[in-house]
């Protein structure tokens, strides 16, 4: 119930459906919060704003297995129930291995806890391969890809539409080789990731939008802890609103601190206790065997494991079993929740470190921190909670958000934001890099007549450095071709076993070519350095956008007139990132930045390498909080640290966020008052004037850490996938049509016996069927399932070809009775419409005389062919193939009812012929049918006939000579003459009582002083 109201706010407060692009079928979006023992999938389409997916078993979460055998594919629940069986064939807990090498630690525990599967390394890339057989070969990443596209199918059944774009969750650790592996898996897939969210980061997001209102500029902090299957992770975040230039004061939350064990989860605790279940049950010595030395045994202890665990976590003992563990022998032990919390007691000791790290990376205190909200199945074991609690000094945890759903519904509402489709309330989210990145480089110098090479370090993205970001690093010193390397910074923050875990701490060598070219080139200029453009995108993936060499000349006068191709040209350039020659002082924001920076003295930029930070969209400067900007601060003291004795390669002295500000305000002058600009520039001198030129370096790029899929190799993981797909497809038809094969032939040969069907057939065409029906299931027991797919849907064919005469006759039979009985009453009503329309006096008649013949010839047809036929019928055995048949009854039906419709529409529509005598009474009666009519127009909608309209003739009424006028009592009695003269189907609206209230002067609209 609490669910269903929270989605009902959701939908009120923050969801609106934009403009649906022309496809509709494409619309729908998806998110998957990818864990490591389970995903939760969530969906967005047009009447439905956000909803979780069920899976074929109607559940909310889905486990993340595969099943791989030789000739099929499981997924989810059916996977699991395979590992029981056939644990070697069953893949789970994928998250640890991707992007790792096979020598890593992570994979080398993976292999010690599943040691029924066989990892072995890659010939290329040296990554972790399942060897399932001989010629069977997967990496994780092809089997998250599976993985992702069970997904996407799931959610297409349950959208019923086809889904491409989604959102998924990774874990807020992962470094840019493990970001990099989830996007090759989707790329195998064929799904377009729309973003990779830190799931702590989706979590933020669902806690801010449900609470909204209750975001202020104050600022508040929470702490989310989520403890999952494999991994444990505290998230600080702040909340607080912020004015932005489009949308005005916005909430915000940004991210501020994260702590986090790779290690400490659900699964650690399971294994020990499925440890000391294998223990109890050697114990017992009822056979010779250890059954820690037997797969399947030890899968199904580990899924007793599970269940016991989750027992305990509301009761204080359970008793665990397990029929036929090994050699037939049942398991029974008694487990106390004493007992399992002393199997964990290191594991708990562990639960606060992931606090204290997050408290120390944000420089904030447990009193700073508002509430502490709980996040993760693995949360529920009430000593986690305990430790906690006590770590965190509260008097209670937040228990107020799904702790499963949580990611999974943030990381939705954050794919319609992103979907051109869907248009979503704005929530700015600046989420936070793990680890800090930096450039590095060598350059040779010359001290003293002797030269020696000078190491370089230039930090790009401090700790906890926002994103989306993108950072500029200019280089002032080489006028050749040059390398430099894009390398991890300081990960002293990090442990012994998470640095061993990290992997590589170089991320990319950089070659730059024609660099000298450049300079031969522009030699009349001087040389504004080498500039390279780093971006650090939504999903934390740096980028290196761009390199160009950037000169400048001084143009002496008045500058002339530029050509209108000049003009095009540099305009092109600009707009894909090369620079252009700047006359006019309009450069774009991120040069604006720039020419801020070096603009300081010549002492100050000479023999240095410059770190900027361009005004970006993404992250403006005035939509941060009133904290001092500490990614500046930090960068500031790294290049203080490498300041040479020399003074070479000096960091400059002015603070970032105060350059940033002289940049803002640059950009507010040139944006906002651009007439005034213009007339400064009329009112000063003539002088010279510095013209900016841009030329684009050739860029090598060298992966360090882990290399990515060639070409090559992308195309043979996608067919490969894309072949099994096919296989699981045609595997699923030939099932298909081997039931539907199997369950015809059950029904048929049951029918048989069934008296209607026995009526409308001979004994020689009941055994003739019975044979063939026979014959082919026979078939299909011993060589059917062996059959192709055409083979089968050709026997089902030709079964279906000699049985349906019999079920033809058997189903018309069926329908002659509701079918005959509509049409008699059909003709009935139609009969009595055309009397009372006949009866109509002449004067008043609506209809024409054609009309009613064409209706009294199709009701004479109509009757004589249902006689006749029925006759004819009646004479035939019931063996024969009928004359009477439905479709030809529903075409009479058809025509039938078309030719009443079309005359009761015109009497819908027909207008009162105007009286010329100027008598009282008649006026009355014509005010009357006026009345009447014009009710009718007004509250019957209905389409004018096609055929003749009525009021074309003028209505008239004598009076012969002699005769009185008729009376007000005379004319009453007439009307009731006429209008039970007229069928109910044509009087409309008005009743005899509303014409007798008009007569007697009661009528609002004729007041009797007016008559």
């Amino acid at each position: 119930m609490d669910r269903k109201m929270g989605l009902s706010v959701w939908v009120v407060l923050c969801f609106t459906l934009a403009h649906l692009a022309l496809h509709t079928d494409s619309v729908a979006v998806m998110s998957v919060d990818l864990g490591s023992e389970w995903m939760k999938i969530a969906i967005v389409k047009p009447g439905v704003p956000m909803e979780i997916v069920l899976n074929k078993e109607s559940r909310r979460k889905t486990p993340v297995a595969v099943a791989l055998k030789e000739n099929e594919r499981l997924f989810g629940d059916s996977a699991v129930a395979m590992s029981a069986k056939n644990p070697k064939v069953v893949v789970r807990y994928l998250q640890d291995l991707l992007g790792k090498r096979s020598e890593n630690p992570q994979a080398e525990l993976y292999r010690k806890r599943f040691s029924e599967h066989q990892l072995v390394a890659a010939e290329q890339r040296g990554t972790v391969v399942f060897k399932l057989s001989d010629e069977l070969y997967y990496s994780p990443e092809e089997i998250l890809g599976m993985v992702l596209n069970y997904s996407r199918t799931l959610a297409q059944d349950f959208a019923e539409q086809p889904i491409k774009d989604l959102v998924i969750t990774v874990p807020a650790y992962f470094n840019q080789a493990e970001r990099r592996a989830v996007l090759q898996a989707a790329q195998m897939a064929g799904l377009k990731v729309l973003q990779l969210i830190n799931d702590n980061t989706a979590v933020a997001l669902n806690y801010g939008v449900f609470r909204r209102k209750d975001i202020n500029a104050t600022a508040q902090n929470v702490m989310f802890y989520d403890m999952g299957s494999s991994s444990t992770t505290a998230t600080i975040v702040t909340y607080v609103t912020t004015k932005t230039k489009d949308s005005g004061t916005q909430p915000q939350l940004q991210i501020r601190g994260i702590g986090f064990d790779r290690n400490l989860g659900g699964l650690e605790m399971e294994l020990r206790l499925q440890d000391h279940l294998a223990k109890l049950f050697n114990a017992q010595k009822k056979t010779s065997k250890d059954v820690r030395q037997h797969p399947r045994a030890m899968a199904k202890l580990w899924k007793e494991a599970n269940r016991v665990k989750t027992v305990l976590s509301a009761n204080i003992d359970h008793m665990a079993q397990i029929e036929g563990l090994l050699d037939d022998i049942d398991f029974k032990a008694k487990v106390t929740r004493q007992q399992f919390e002393e199997l964990c007691s290191d594991l708990f000791e562990r639960v606060a470190d992931p606090v204290h790290q997050a408290l120390k990376v944000s420089e904030l205190k447990m009193d700073e921190i508002d509430h502490v909200v709980l996040v993760g199945g693995a949360t529920r074991v009430p000593k986690v909670q305990e430790v906690l609690l006590k770590a965190v000094g509260k008097k209670e945890l937040g228990k107020n958000i799904n702790a499963d759903e949580a990611a999974s519904m943030g990381a939705v509402y954050q794919a319609a934001a992103l979907s051109k489709a869907f248009k979503v309330k704005p929530f700015l989210i600046r989420d936070a890099a793990m680890y800090p990145i930096q450039v590095e480089f060598t350059r040779s110098i010359e001290e003293d007549g002797v030269k020696t090479i000078k190491h370089n370090k230039r930090v790009l993205f401090q700790r906890m450095s926002p994103y989306p970001q993108r950072k500029v690093i200019t280089f002032n010193r080489y006028t050749d071709d040059f390398e430099f390397f894009v390398n991890y910074g300081d990960l002293s923050f990090l442990s012994e076993s998470d640095l061993s875990i990290f992997g590589s701490l170089n991320l990319t060598t950089v070659r730059l070519s024609g660099v000298g070219l450049s300079f031969q080139k522009h030699s009349d200029t001087e040389s504004r350095g080498i500039k390279a453009h780093f971006n650090m995108d939504e999903s934390g993936i740096l980028a290196l956008d761009r390199v160009e060499a950037v000169f400048e000349k001084i143009q002496d006068g008045e500058p002339e007139e530029e050509s209108t191709l000049t003009k095009l040209g540099n305009t092109i350039s600009s707009l894909f990132g090369g620079g252009s020659s700047e006359t006019d002082g309009k450069e774009n924001l991120t040069e604006s930045v720039q020419d801020e920076e070096e603009a300081t003295s010549k002492s100050e930029k000479d023999d240095r390498e410059e770190l900027e930070t361009p005004k970006e969209k993404e992250t403006p400067r005035e939509e941060e909080s009133s904290k001092p900007d500490e990614q500046g601060k930090a960068e500031s003291d790294g290049e203080q640290a490498d300041q040479p004795e020399t003074g070479e390669d000096q960091a400059k002295t002015e603070k970032p966020e105060t350059v940033d500000k002289k940049a803002e305000d640059v950009g507010k002058e040139k944006v906002e008052d651009p007439e005034s600009n213009k007339t400064e520039e009329v009112k000063m001198p003539k002088g010279p004037k510095r013209v900016k030129i841009s030329e684009n370096v050739t860029v090598g790029l060298e992966i360090q850490d882990l290399p990515d899929l060639t070409q090559e190799e992308m195309s043979q993981s996608q067919k490969k996938l894309q072949d099994l797909t096919d296989r699981d497809l045609q595997k699923q038809e030939h099932e298909k049509m081997a039931n539907s094969l199997e369950a015809f032939i059950f029904e048929s040969q049951d029918k048989l016996y069934q008296d209607e069907y026995q009526a409308v057939s001979t004994q020689d065409e009941r055994d003739q069927i019975s044979s063939k029906l026979s014959e082919v299931s026979n078939w299909l027991d011993e060589d059917g399932y062996a059959a192709t797919t055409q083979e089968l849907k050709a026997k089902l064919s030709e079964l279906r070809k000699m049985c349906k005469e019999l079920f033809f006759k058997v189903e018309e039979r069926r329908k002659w009775p509701d079918r005959l009985a509509a049409l008699d009453s059909m003709l009935n009503h139609s009969t009595i419409f055309l009397t009372g329309a006949r009866l109509i006096p002449e004067a008043d008649q609506i209809f024409t005389e054609v009309e009613l013949n064409t209706l009294e010839k199709v009701i004479t047809e109509t009757t004589a062919w249902k006689n006749e036929t029925v006759r004819e019928q009646n004479k035939l055995p019931s063996t024969q193939k009928p004359v009477l048949l439905s479709k030809d009854i529903e075409a009479k039906l058809a025509l039938l009812d078309r030719e009443v419709k079309y005359l009761l529409n015109k009497a819908k529509f027909a207008k009162p012929k105007p009286r010329k005598e100027k008598n009282t009474t008649q006026e009355v009666k014509n005010t009357t049918l006026e009345d009447k009519n014009a009710a009718a127009a007004d509250n019957e909608s209905v389409i004018p006939p096609e055929k003749d309209t009525v009021g074309d003739t003028e209505y008239k009424e004598e009076v012969q000579p002699g005769e009185a006028p008729p009376t007000a009592s005379e004319t009453k009695s007439n009307t009731e003459g006429d209008e039970a003269k007229i069928p109910d189907q044509i009087v409309l609206e008005s009743s005899k009582d509303t014409a007798e209230e008009k007569l007697e002067g009661k009528s609002d609209k004729h007041p009797p002083d007016e008559l």
